[in-house]
C-alpha cells in the first residue's frame, strides 16, 4: 500500500517532494521519484512494502525505459497474469511484484488493462513513447485517486492534501458540493471539496495528452445487476455452495504477504464469515484477529468477536476503550482524514486499525458484503415503504411526521425515535429519494434552510437520480442494491476504510470486492438476498456449513459511537471558517438545539465538524 502523486506542467521536483511528502502516512518505507524537466512530467511515490521488499521501489521501469508507473494498491491475480504475459513474451526483472505486472500488462493490453486486475489500484502509467499518461482506480473505488487541470497543468495525488501542496491549486470551498455532502453524508464523485479538483470515480481511467494536455476521461467497468436465470435455477444449495466457494478464493488471494497479516473481527456475519475461511488456509495459530471493546454496552460489540475468536481459536486480541478517551482524538483524527466524511464510525475504524498495526502491517477486513448481499434496515423498509405511500394520505403523512417529530431525542446507538423519524423524512419523497434522503445528513428542505432558498431535489441528488434511471425496469431491492455499491460504498465506507487503516499505515484488503465474488453477486436475484424480512439471505446460507447460527443470525448492530451526547459535550471548534454558500446563523441555532437535547442534529453538527477540520493539521 502507498501513495503517489505527480503533474505534468508548471511545477519543480521541489514542489513534488512536497506533495510526496505529505503521503508519508501512506508509505513509511521509502520514497521515490522521477522529473523529466524537458517534457514538464513529475512522479512521486511512497511505499508501504508489503510484496517483494527487495524489487518493488517506484517509479518503476521497463528494462527498455519506455514504460513507467507508480501504483498504491494490490493486484490479487498478479501470479496470473504474470504467467499469461511470460507466455506472451514478456520478460520480467523482479521476483514476485505485483507492480511490475502493470508495466508489461500496460504494454499488452494498453488502456483495457483496468479490465485484468483483481485487486484495489490507484496508479498512473507514463508512455514515453506515445507521450500519454494513463491514471486509472479500480473497481470499487477502494483506492482513492484526486487530480485537478489548471491552466497548462495537470496534477493528480491519493489525497487531496498532497494535490493542494501544487502550486497551481486553489483550494477554494465549492458551495455546491458543499451542499450535495450534507445531502449525501459524503461527497459523490467526481466532487470535492474544492472548485477545480476532482475525483477519479470508481471503475474509471484518465488519459492525458502530454503535448497538447488534452485529457479523456471513461469508465471502464460499472457494477450492473443482471439478474441470471440460470443461477435462480440452481437448487439453493448448490448456489450457496458457490457463494461459499467463491468467497474462500477471494479470501485465499489476499492471504499473500511478505509482511505480518491479520484480520479485523467484529463478530458479525462478513468479518467472521472470512476469519472463517482462512482457517481452511492457514493454521489457527497463525490467524491474528483484532476487535476493540467499548465501556458503553450499546455501542459495544467484543463479546460476539471474542465468541468467534474462541470458535475458531485464533490467536486473538482486544482492546479496551474508553469512549471518552476516544472523544479526544476527534481533532486529531478530523485534521488528518484528508476527505471529509459524515460516517462518525470513522473514529471506532480508526481506532481497530491503530490497535491492529501494533502487530500487522497487513488486515482483512468485511467491507462489501452489507451492500453486495442487502444487509442493511433500509433493504427491510422498501416494502413497508411501499405499502405506506400507498395507503397513507399526504395530510395525514404530514401529521403522523410531525407526531414523531416531537419523540425525545435518544443518544442510544441506532434508537427507534431516530429509525422513525429518518425513515418519515425519506417517504416525503417517492421511492427513487428514499435511499439518498434516509442516508443523507440533511433533507433538501434543510439544505433549502440552510442555504437561504430552496432547493431543487434534480439537482441536489443528480448522481443517484442518474443511476436510478440507468437501472430503470429493475426491481426496487435491485434499485437500492445499486445505490448502495455505487454510492454509499464507493464514497462512504471505503473512504472510511482506507482513511482510517491509512492514517496508521495498516493495508486493509476486502475479500468481498474481489471481482470474481462481485460478478457472482451481481447476477444472483434480489429474492435470494432479501427474503422477507432476512437480509444477506444466501451468503447466509453460505455460510451454515461452517459457522454457527447464534453468528450468522444474530441481531445486526452498527459500529458506532454515542455520536449525539458527544455533540453536546464537544468544546467549539476554535476560529470556525464560515461555509461558503451556507447560513453561518442555521448552523449556530442547531448546536443550541441539539446541546439543550430538544432535537437530534448530529449527523449535520458532525458534517459541519468535519468540514471545520478539513486541513487543519
Amino acid at each position: 500500500m502507498c501513495g503517489i502523486a505527480g503533474f505534468v506542467g508548471a511545477g519543480s521536483e521541489e514542489d513534488l517532494r512536497v506533495m510526496t511528502r505529505r503521503l508519508r502516512h501512506r508509505g513509511p518505507d521509502g520514497e521515490g521519484f522521477f522529473s523529466d524537466p524537458a517534457h514538464a512530467i513529475h512522479l512521486g511515490h511512497r511505499r508501504l512494502s508489503i510484496l517483494d521488499l527487495a524489487g518493488g521501489a517506484q517509479p518503476m521501469w521497463d528494462r527498455e525505459q519506455s514504460v513507467c508507473v507508480i501504483f498504491n494498491g494490490e493486484i490479487y491475480n498478479h501470479h496470473e497474469l504474470r504467467r499469461d504475459l511470460e507466455s506472451m513474451g514478456h520478460c520480467f526483472q523482479s521476483d514476485h511484484s505485483d507492480t511490475e505486472v502493470l508495466i508489461h500488462g500496460y504494454k499488452q493490453w494498453s488502456t483495457d488493462l483496468p479490465l485484468r486486475l483483481n485487486g484495489m489500484f490507484a496508479f498512473a502509467v507514463y508512455d514515453t513513447v506515445r507521450a500519454k499518461l494513463f491514471l486509472a482506480r479500480d473497481r470499487f473505488g477502494k483506492k482513492p485517486l484526486f487530480y485537478t487541470r489548471h491552466a497548462d497543468t495537470f496534477a493528480f495525488a491519493s489525497e487531496l492534501t498532497s494535490l493542494c501542496e501544487h502550486p497551481s491549486v486553489d483550494a477554494e470551498l465549492d458551495p455546491d458540493t458543499l451542499q450535495k455532502y450534507f445531502a449525501y453524508g459524503f461527497f459523490p464523485a467526481p466532487n470535492t471539496p474544492y472548485r477545480n479538483v476532482l475525483k477519479l470515480p470508481a471503475g474509471h481511467s484518465l488519459m492525458l495528452d502530454i503535448p497538447s494536455r488534452q485529457l479523456g476521461v471513461r469508465r471502464y467497468w460499472r457494477f450492473a445487476l443482471e439478474p441470471d436465470d440460470a443461477l435462480a435455477r440452481l437448487s439453493e444449495e448448490d448456489l450457496a455452495s458457490t457463494v461459499r466457494e467463491t468467497l474462500s478464493h477471494a479470501v485465499h488471494r489476499r492471504l499473500e504477504s511478505d509482511v505480518p497479516l491479520g484480520f479485523l473481527l467484529s463478530g458479525g456475519i462478513d468479518s467472521s464469515a472470512i476469519v472463517r475461511l482462512a482457517s481452511d488456509h492457514l493454521d489457527a495459530a497463525q490467524i491474528k484477529t483484532f476487535s476493540i471493546a467499548f465501556d458503553d454496552p450499546s455501542f459495544d460489540e467484543s463479546a460476539p468477536a471474542r465468541r468467534v475468536a474462541e470458535l475458531l481459536r485464533t490467536d486473538h486480541h482486544e482492546e479496551l476503550c474508553d469512549l471518552n478517551e476516544a472523544r479526544q482524538l476527534i481533532p486529531d483524527i478530523l485534521g488528518r482524514m484528508d476527505e471529509p466524511l459524515g460516517d462518525s464510525s470513522i473514529l471506532p475504524t480508526y481506532q481497530v486499525c491503530r490497535f491492529a498495526r501494533r502487530h500487522v502491517t497487513v488486515a482483512l477486513g468485511g467491507d462489501g458484503g452489507d451492500e453486495l448481499f442487502a444487509g442493511y434496515d433500509p433493504f427491510r423498509a422498501l416494502s413497508l415503504a411501499q405499502s405506506y405511500q400507498r395507503l397513507v394520505p399526504k395530510g395525514l403523512h404530514t401529521f403522523i411526521a410531525a407526531m414523531i417529530g416531537k419523540l425525545p431525542p435518544s443518544d442510544r446507538n441506532m434508537s427507534l425515535d431516530f429509525k422513525l423519524k429518518r425513515t418519515l423524512r425519506g417517504l416525503d419523497h417517492g421511492p427513487e429519494l428514499w435511499n439518498p434522503v434516509w442516508m443523507g445528513a440533511l433533507s433538501p428542505s434543510d439544505i433549502g434552510e440552510l442555504r437561504g432558498r430552496p432547493v431543487d431535489p434534480e439537482w441536489l441528488y443528480s448522481e443517484a437520480l442518474a443511476e436510478w434511471r440507468q437501472n430503470d425496469g429493475l426491481d426496487l431491492v435491485d434499485q437500492t442494491l445499486a445505490f448502495f455499491v455505487n454510492f454509499y460504498l464507493q464514497d462512504g465506507i471505503l473512504v472510511k476504510s482506507d482513511r482510517a487503516s491509512m492514517l496508521e499505515s495498516l493495508e486493509l484488503r476486502s475479500p468481498f470486492l474481489d471481482s470474481e465474488l462481485a460478478d457472482l453477486a451481481r447476477r444472483i436475484p434480489h429474492r435470494l438476498k432479501l427474503r422477507g424480512r432476512e437480509t444477506k439471505y444466501i451468503l447466509k446460507k453460505a455460510l451454515e456449513p461452517v459457522l454457527p447460527n447464534d453468528v450468522l443470525y444474530r441481531k445486526k448492530k452498527g459500529f458506532g459511537v454515542p455520536l449525539s451526547r458527544w455533540l453536546r459535550e464537544l468544546a467549539p471548534v476554535p476560529d470556525p471558517t464560515p461555509l461558503a454558500g451556507l447560513r453561518e446563523s442555521w448552523f449556530e441555532e442547531r448546536w443550541k438545539r441539539h446541546r439543550e437535547q430538544r432535537e437530534d442534529w448530529r449527523h449535520a453538527l458532525w458534517c459541519w465538524t468535519t468540514l471545520q477540520h478539513l486541513n487543519r493539521a
